[in-house]
């Protein structure tokens, strides 16, 4: 196994909490939690890796005679990916919100709740 997707998945961790920390707009901010969800993807992908192994797809009853790859870890991207989406859309519906009654996504110009 090569350490090129770990050093991939690092660094897009990195660069996406690098821009979620910098950011001066809220939807740029989110568009970098999604770029720091990704690296999941690739880490989860680079751990259930296998070299010379198949899918886990099974038509018969015998064993198989070849290694398979890890059908949980597929399953756990799958679901990541899912969960990134919704994020990523709550998470745009709320900063849409939040422009419509402060006029502004700068979240250093935000005015303090009121109540």
């Amino acid at each position: 196994m090569s350490v090129y997707p770990y050093c991939v998945a690092a660094w897009l961790m990195l660069a996406g909490a690098y821009g979620i920390v910098r950011s001066r707009n809220m939807v740029h901010a989110v568009v970098c939690l999604s770029v720091c969800q990704s690296g999941t993807y690739v880490l989860l992908l680079a751990v259930g890796y296998q070299r010379g192994a198949t899918a886990p797809v099974f038509g018969s009853t015998t064993t198989p005679n070849r290694n398979v790859v890890d059908p949980v870890v597929q399953a756990m991207t799958l679901t990541d990916i899912v969960v990134s989406a919704t994020v990523t859309a709550l998470l745009l519906a709320l900063a849409i919100q939040v422009n419509k009654r402060q006029r502004t996504v700068d979240p250093n110009e935000l005015v303090a709740l009121k109540g």
